[in-house]
């Protein structure tokens, strides 16, 4: 009860805060109402898995803090029940969380995570739609011997800039093409190429093939060219995996923050028990201070937690950090905390 307390409380404020700092953004573009209100919903689901394990531990403190300032916790423990047992409905509570926070991550939260970064990307951000796609030095393998490169892409036009798609037999190029731009039409699924020169290697001689202007079909799409950057937030887990392995084939420099997604599905319910244990064991002691400094205790471990999170996600995402260590480092860090806090709890 006290959880879904600290949820309904802490949701709204987070709103709020959130309302303040981009209604001036909102009036500018003249956002309607209904979207605004669709990005909400989206924004409390997407926050409140990413919490949900912060506002358990939190919740957790507060209910323990006032159970040993009642001194009810020393009854308990005098009445025979050891320390295990008083810890076992806590564990049934974060299990019960935990389950809710993996469904939600594998099933509701990609849909919101679409529609809050479209919102932010539309609306909200400098160049909007321009900085939602990787737009520079594009270099992506389509196939298993087929490889593109634009320099540049412009999302309004559909246009990109110094195209090149070679493919290869083996290690051997046999075949380039190159064009100066190429403009996407999304009626006919095909692309226009400017400027375009083809060249097939032959054994002997090559054959070039030049034109001002070529329309050709290709295997690749708009979105294989120019991803969205947060697509690995919006798939639900088969989608996700499938997304993974499709990029790892074609070479992405961006495998690390799609692996950093995955992981995140699965470490956030864990946490919820670590942090489970490290709340109960902080808490269950009745102190001078009272029930302050027991959430002052809470709230700076809280904020450690969330910090290392953080550092450790963007380490993995932006250099060759391995991902699954970097999204479960955290979580072993607290592990042996929680362990720690745990036997000094019992005795």
């Amino acid at each position: 009860m006290t959880f879904i307390v600290m949820l309904v409380m802490f949701i709204p404020i987070g709103i709020t805060i959130d309302v303040s700092e981009k209604i001036n953004k909102m009036i500018e573009n003249k956002v309607p109402f209904d979207k605004i209100a669709l990005y909400y919903y989206h924004f409390t689901v997407y926050f409140a898995n990413l919490l949900f394990p912060i506002f358990l531990f939190l919740s957790i403190i507060w209910f323990t803090s006032k159970l040993a300032n009642n001194t009810e916790i020393i009854a308990i423990l005098s009445s025979g029940i050891s320390f295990s047992r008083f810890l076992k409905p806590y564990i049934i509570g974060a299990t019960m969380v935990s389950i809710f926070a993996l469904v939600m991550g594998f099933f509701l939260v990609p849909a919101a995570s679409e529609g809050f970064n479209n919102f932010r990307y539309m609306y909200l951000i400098g160049n909007g739609r321009n900085e939602m796609r990787e737009t520079s030095d594009v270099y992506r393998q389509i196939s298993d011997n087929e490889f593109i490169y634009v320099n540049n892409f412009n999302q309004e036009a559909k246009t990109g800039y110094n195209f090149v798609l070679e493919r290869f037999d083996g290690d051997k190029l046999v075949n380039k093409i190159t064009a100066s731009s190429i403009t996407y039409d999304e009626k006919a699924k095909s692309y226009n190429l400017m400027n375009y020169v083809e060249r097939n290697v032959g054994d002997l001689d090559d054959k070039i093939i030049v034109q001002p202007n070529m329309v050709k079909k290709f295997k690749f799409e708009l979105d294989d060219l120019t991803p969205v950057v947060y697509i690995a937030e919006t798939l639900n887990m088969t989608e996700l995996d499938k997304f993974i392995e499709k990029e790892r084939k074609r070479g992405s420099s961006n495998i690390n923050a799609y692996l950093v997604v995955k992981y995140r599905k699965y470490s956030i319910p864990v946490s919820a028990f670590i942090l489970t244990i490290i709340a109960v064991a902080v808490s269950s002691m009745k102190r001078r201070g009272g029930m302050g400094i027991n959430l002052a205790l809470g709230i700076a471990i809280a904020f450690v937690y969330i910090f290392l999170d953080k550092i450790f996600g963007t380490l993995a995402s932006k250099s060759s950090m391995n991902a699954f260590i970097a999204v479960w480092l955290p979580n072993l860090l607290f592990g042996i905390l929680a362990y720690y806090l745990l036997k000094n709890a019992k005795r």
